[in-house]
């Protein structure tokens, strides 16, 4: 029997195979992980031929994240990053990791004010209706950010509809009370008409706020007041959609978007960058050009402004040759079934069953629309064994069983996948 270190791959070999890891992480990092691998494969704990691929697993363990392929059916998983970056966009990240033109004009040579310009144009250019734009740290910034510059020391009318509780416990009565307004409910948690807007609207109204309850749904007896009936009442509006969807979409019938409530008559709209949008995480705010500036001249605005590494992505988001973006691909299932049907033939007959089921937005987003689909069947206690793995599957667990939706995961991805659910279902055994 031969010298089991004869088989292994020499250094460079193992780089070459590795060249977009070197451009990533720099060369003397990717060595130090394939010598590493390398290691572990003269010590027997793996095969030799696993080499590149352990010393990429090593890589990406350099960070606190793990890896995780999304098998959940969850298309904006709040708790695992929410919307997947699309392709141009993570390019866009590695472009803009240096030094970059932030906020110098090359051609004076002097300090530039158009910070971040050009993803605002893109904004602006994606949102019919918008006449400015502004981006800050995520959602609830752009919400305090809006209520501390309109209504501080003064009134918020809300419906008492609309007072929603989001992830982690946190309140939107809260949010808001903690940048100086006072809250004016009104109406009822079912019903709310536009007398009750109109009897609460006087001289210390800062704005009219209307939320889209977007991670639940009331039905039945039931009322609300459209946005081109509040901007009769003289007050600002302003107008929280969530989710980031910019233009109403023929998919999401029901999901308002920015350039609908703009054109109903909202003075601003505030939404989330890392839901529908697809982007990274950021709250939007877009509306009438006056009140953005104000807005963004605003002293909390510093506070709350994005590094160069969101303008980048956000742009490439709204720009790049996947526009809208990838996160709109996964709610068509057309391809999952033949796709679920090939990752079962490959796993062995008897292995897996497949089953219907129903994937979910997430993220806050049309809380009401299932996503119809397909899904491996595992015994349940292979979802310990898939979290366990390197990426990391988080799969559905349901009815005693572990749910594996490829809605989610990449075409690219399958191979890998369908190596992780063998590993898991060998150790199960």
């Amino acid at each position: 029997m031969g010298d089991v270190r004869r088989s292994i791959p020499r250094t460079d070999a193992v780089l070459e195979q590795l060249a977009d890891h070197v451009a990533r992480f720099g060369r003397d990092r990717v060595k130090a992980a394939v010598v590493a691998a390398q290691q572990q494969a003269r010590d027997g704990a793996i095969a030799a031929s696993d080499v590149a691929r352990v010393a990429a697993e090593l890589l990406v363990e350099l960070t606190s994240f793990t890896p995780v392929i999304n098998a959940t059916g969850v298309v904006v998983h709040t708790n695992l990053g929410r919307a997947p970056l699309s392709r141009n966009a993570f390019e866009a990240l590695g472009s803009v990791a240096g030094y970059v033109d932030i906020e110098f004009d090359l051609e004076t040579g002097l300090r530039s004010k158009k910070r971040g310009s050009r993803v605002l144009d893109a904004l602006i250019g994606a949102t019919p209706g918008a006449e400015a734009a502004l981006v800050v740290n995520n959602g609830a910034a752009a919400m305090s950010l809006v209520m501390t510059c309109l209504a501080a020391g003064q009134e918020v009318i809300v419906s008492r509809g609309e007072l929603i509780e989001i992830g982690d416990g946190f309140r939107l009565p809260d949010l808001i009370e903690s940048t100086g307004p006072r809250l004016r409910e009104v109406g009822m948690t079912n019903r709310t008409h536009l007398r009750d807007y109109a009897d609460a609207v006087g001289p210390d109204t800062g704005c009219i706020l209307k939320v889209h309850p977007s991670n639940y749904r009331v039905e039945g007896f039931v009322a609300e007041v459209p946005v081109s009936e509040l901007r009769e009442l003289g007050a600002p509006v302003v107008v929280d959609i969530g989710s980031g969807l910019l233009q109403p979409d023929s998919m999401l019938p029901d999901e308002p978007s920015a350039s609908a409530a703009l054109d109903a008559g909202a003075d601003l709209v505030t939404a989330s960058g890392d839901k529908l949008l697809g982007g990274p995480q950021a709250g939007i705010i877009l509306g009438r050009a006056e009140l953005v500036e104000r807005v963004r001249r605003h002293p909390l605005a510093r506070a709350m402004r994005v590094d160069k590494l969101t303008l980048a992505a956000l742009e490439a988001t709204l720009t790049g040759p996947d526009a809208p973006v990838t996160v709109y691909r996964r709610l068509t299932a057309d391809e999952l079934l033949p796709r679920t049907k090939a990752m079962a033939d490959s796993l062995g007959s008897g292995s897996v069953d497949i089953v219907e089921v129903e994937g979910r937005i997430g993220g806050g987003g049309a809380p009401g629309v299932s996503l119809p689909g397909w899904a491996l069947a595992l015994p349940e206690s292979v979802a310990a064994q898939l979290r366990s793995g390197r990426p990391a599957v988080v799969a559905r667990i349901a009815d005693g069983r572990c749910l594996v939706d490829l809605r989610c995961v990449p075409p690219e991805t399958d191979a890998e996948l369908t190596r992780l659910i063998r590993e898991a279902l060998d150790a199960d055994r």
